[in-house]
């Protein structure tokens, strides 16, 4: 009888043990929970916004997976295309009908994955925002995320956070935004909880002829017989005009110096020289190239910075001077009777070398990230007129034939299979195609020299305007060294 009390009073401790364990066991188990919870909703560790070798939120809330709820999140306020030191807005919503509390982690990366531009959060009290610094392979990112006092809605099912995005002062080809966002249910646990992910890319804005830095392209033309530059600015209206240059040299403005401004520069193809007058101060004159060779300007290594570039038509080889470390190499692409038509055909920040063979009205394409290409569209008479028409950071393939005075596009964000035709223009007049309303898209333009008048169809509008700027033997700059002729 007592052998059997005794088993009874055994088993009852056993029993009490077990729960006891099992009860430490919840607790640190909820604790653990809790702590990870408290953390996220002061604000989560960095590197989780789903960016390249990056997680994202889900690797704490494992409820669900990923973009698998209701919901959703948004960056807003970026815009297709940016200019050195722009200061630019933007916000991130998550949106959850059935959420109690919201949190968010973005960061911003060039296209090499590095941090890009600065970050100046809005004076709050208490701050509903913060900045957190971390490090993926080695090198460092910067995020923007809330706080606990950031994490409540000031309207059910929705939380928006704004801050501003810095651009940097030098040129880059493009910046991506990544961010993670979180809605919960704030019961204390991981359950019910729902992660969301988004990124948005903004690309350089590209003005040929942005002389004044206001992200739009200006009037501007360069008069041989005077050995003179004049641009119509359009920040103010004010006129420039700087002697620079001779009779026989072809102007080829670009951003030499990578402040974000337009330099005033010429080829001379007599020596095969370049002068260029730096916006940053200082006279660079640099002997590349030779008579009969074409000069064809862009940024073919990315750094931000126009390249001393020449085609030579005679044996279809590219010669690229390097701005980043003045190397230079060669290439054969194309052949006698092609036109260059360099652009970034691909998006990636770099001009590709690329030519127009009239003969089969023909495009080949050497992007430096998608390899080469070639696509049939256009005429033996008509002219190539390569610009981002759509404003996806990309070049499209485009040709003005000045026979009907028609535009005829073939766009990137299609893949090369949607196009648009435009009349605009006359059998005279010189395609001029640039972005002079700063909306980020290239405007479909024209100069008439014999009226000296510019007629500009701006994309951000239904309307045209026509601008009396220039006589008959000018250059107009904004197709200079793009535009082939």
């Amino acid at each position: 009888m007592q052998a059997k009390r005794r088993r009874i009073i055994f088993v009852k401790l056993t029993v009490l043990a077990c729960a006891a364990l099992l009860a430490v066991f919840c607790f640190l188990s909820f604790s653990a929970k809790f702590e990870r919870i408290s953390a996220s909703s002061s604000g989560p560790v960095a590197s989780h916004t789903n960016a390249p070798n990056e997680g994202n939120c889900t690797a704490c809330h494992t409820g669900s997976a990923a973009n698998s709820g209701a919901g959703n999140i948004s960056i807003s306020g970026v815009p297709n295309s940016f200019v050195p030191n722009q200061q630019i807005p933007v916000t991130v919503t998550v949106n959850q009908s059935d959420a109690v509390i919201y949190g968010f982690q973005l960061t911003a990366l060039d296209a090499q994955g590095r941090k890009i531009g600065t970050y100046t959060l809005p004076a709050q009290s208490p701050a509903q925002l913060q900045l957190m610094n971390g490090f993926v392979n080695g090198a460092q990112r910067q995020y923007v995320e809330h706080t606990v006092d950031g994490v409540i809605p000031t309207v059910f099912g929705t939380k928006s956070w704004t801050f501003m995005w810095n651009a940097p002062a030098q040129r880059i080809g493009s910046v991506s935004f990544y961010a993670a966002g979180n809605a919960t249910n704030s019961d204390g646990s991981t359950a019910g909880d729902y992660i969301y992910t988004t990124a948005k890319t903004a690309f350089l804005r590209n003005n040929v002829s942005n002389f004044d830095v206001d992200g739009k392209s200006d009037v501007a033309v360069f008069r041989p017989s005077e050995s003179a530059w004049f641009s119509y600015n359009s920040t103010n209206g004010a006129v420039q005009s700087t002697r620079f240059g001779s009779a026989g040299d072809k102007p080829v403005a670009g951003d030499f110096d990578g402040d974000g401004k337009s330099d005033i520069a010429v080829w001379r193809p007599s020596d095969g020289a370049w002068y260029v007058q730096q916006s940053t101060g200082g006279l660079v004159g640099v002997k590349f190239g030779t008579n009969g060779d074409a000069p064809t300007v862009g940024d073919y290594d990315g750094d931000g910075k126009t390249d001393l570039v020449v085609w030579r038509p005679s044996d279809g080889i590219w010669y690229i001077l390097r701005s980043g470390d003045n190397g230079y190499y060669g290439f054969r692409f194309g052949q006698t009777g092609d036109k260059p038509v360099q652009g970034d055909y691909d998006g990636d920040g770099k001009t590709d070398a690329a030519v127009f063979r009239p003969a089969e009205g023909s495009w080949y394409l050497n992007r430096s990230r998608d390899g080469v290409l070639g696509v049939r569209w256009g005429a033996a008479t008509d002219k190539p007129v390569q610009a981002d028409y759509d404003g996806d950071g990309k070049t499209d393939i485009a040709v003005y034939r000045p026979a009907e005075g028609s535009w005829y596009i073939l766009y990137s964000a299609g893949g090369y299979t949607s196009f648009g035709s435009f009349r605009f223009g006359a059998s005279e007049d010189k395609p001029v195609p640039a972005d002079y309303d700063g909306g980020g898209k290239t405007d479909i333009a024209v100069y008439r020299p014999s009226e000296g008048i510019w007629y500009i169809l701006p994309s951000s509008t239904s309307g045209y305007y026509g601008v009396r700027f220039g006589n008959s033997t000018d250059i107009p700059l904004p197709a200079s060294g793009f535009i082939a002729e």
